[in-house]
């Protein structure tokens, strides 16, 4: 019997991988090895639908046992791997196992980034990242009263608007002048900004957390580095992810912010692929792009086994994110990052509308809210050559869909 084709990394990316290979008739073993002891589950609820208790923990698993059974995929849970030797092309595990590969996809995800702060490791100071993540912050939010939320990101944002729903006082500390200023506009900012203090969360920018204080052991309250002393029963951190890149950088592969890949998924490495939130894609102009999103991760998964396969279906669409925070649901779909012209489609005021960008007359990225007709649009546009135009965006009685070339 020859070697499986092993995944490390059992997220959505790496299953997505696995049965794209068994779609395209790869008749070979494969392996997908999760570092977590969970099956395959759906990471973003977590932050939104399963912490308001309005999912249940059995839903967000993606497959259940019977379906890896009948596709021949052979699920191991609470594997972590240690090292990656290219040239026999084996894997070791922590508990000794060797293995050996005939292709090695990573899909080793990202993790919370842990700020330097004074007693960061006080019992109630969570990280958001895991489906454990989560339960711990479950088990105790019914005691908690006063919630801190350090990051302004998309999720210290979704966590800030879950607790004001379960009645939780909320102050949000960001370090930066605006929030989630790395991926939107000012424009989106302004808006996510005064959308939660109309919820009634306190919003602190231009501030960095210093200190976590304690009491035996469980933070009490927040020391900011402008003298601010808030209380707080939990302490929630949301000051991004780092990316998972320490088994590939060990076995020699390339790795700048990311495990470097090409638009199918290859490293510098024969034989090795990489795909999702551990990974920095290289542009045609030769920049790298770090994406994180679920999109990302499954649409490379697909590029990644259609190239294993000998097909050529690379991995180019306009990429595209969401996010769920009281009752408005923003879609992105490409990158506003770099625009020169902004254009507002439809009325602010309703709460239904779309931001589009522009960059030297050619649109760059949509922002909707509580649009999806816009964001469909925007992702056939974006995923094409259009012709659309400012005028065109800004005029309700056009089409979006008359602006796709052919």
């Amino acid at each position: 019997m020859g070697r499986p084709i092993v995944i490390i990394g059992a997220g959505q990316g790496g299953l997505q991988a696995a049965e794209s290979l068994r779609s395209a008739k790869y008749e070979g073993e494969i392996l997908l090895l999760g570092e977590e002891k969970f099956s395959p589950y759906n990471r973003p609820p977590l932050s939104k639908a399963f912490l308001l208790g309005e999912m249940a923990q059995d839903q967000l698993t993606i497959r259940q046992a019977g379906v890896f059974d009948k596709k021949r995929i052979t699920l191991k849970t609470g594997v972590r791997v240690e090292k990656i030797d290219p040239v026999t092309q084996h894997i070791q595990c922590a508990d000794g196992e060797d293995i050996p590969y005939e292709k090695l996809i990573l899909a080793t995800g990202s993790r919370a980034r842990i700020p330097a702060i004074e007693n960061i490791s006080s019992r109630g100071v969570h990280t958001l990242r895991t489906l454990e993540d989560t339960l711990a912050i479950a088990a105790e939010m019914p005691a908690v009263e006063k919630l801190v939320v350090i990051g302004g990101g998309f999720i210290g944002l979704e966590m800030a608007a879950v607790a004001r729903k379960l009645g939780k006082q909320v102050t949000v500390v960001e370090f930066a002048d605006r929030l989630m200023a790395r991926v939107v506009s000012p424009a989106v900012s302004s808006y996510y900004k005064k959308l939660h203090e109309e919820n009634g969360v306190d919003i602190i920018l231009n501030a960095a957390a210093e200190k976590i204080t304690q009491r035996e052991g469980s933070v009490i309250g927040v020391v900011l580095n402008n003298g601010v002393s808030l209380d707080a029963d939990m302490v929630v951190l949301g000051v991004g992810v780092l990316p998972n890149v320490e088994l590939a950088q060990n076995a020699g592969l390339e790795c700048t912010g990311g495990i470097i890949i090409d638009h199918k998924g290859k490293t510098s490495q024969d034989g090795i692929y990489a795909l999702g939130d551990c990974t920095a894609q290289r542009m045609g102009d030769g920049s790298l792009r770090c994406l994180e999103s679920v999109q990302n991760a499954v649409e490379m998964a697909k590029a990644v086994a259609s190239d294993i396969m000998g097909g050529d279906k690379p991995f180019i669409a306009a990429p595209w994110f969401w996010s769920d925070q009281y009752d408005v649901k923003l879609q992105m779909v490409g990158l506003s990052k770099g625009y020169d012209e902004m254009v507002v489609r439809g009325e602010e005021a309703s709460g239904s509308f779309s931001y589009f960008y522009f960059k030297n007359g050619t649109l760059i990225a949509i922002d909707s809210f509580n649009q999806s007709t816009d964001h469909m649009a925007g992702r056939k546009l974006l995923g094409s050559e259009n012709t659309l135009n400012v005028n065109q965006a800004r005029d309700m009685t056009f089409n979006l869909r008359e602006a796709l070339r052919g």
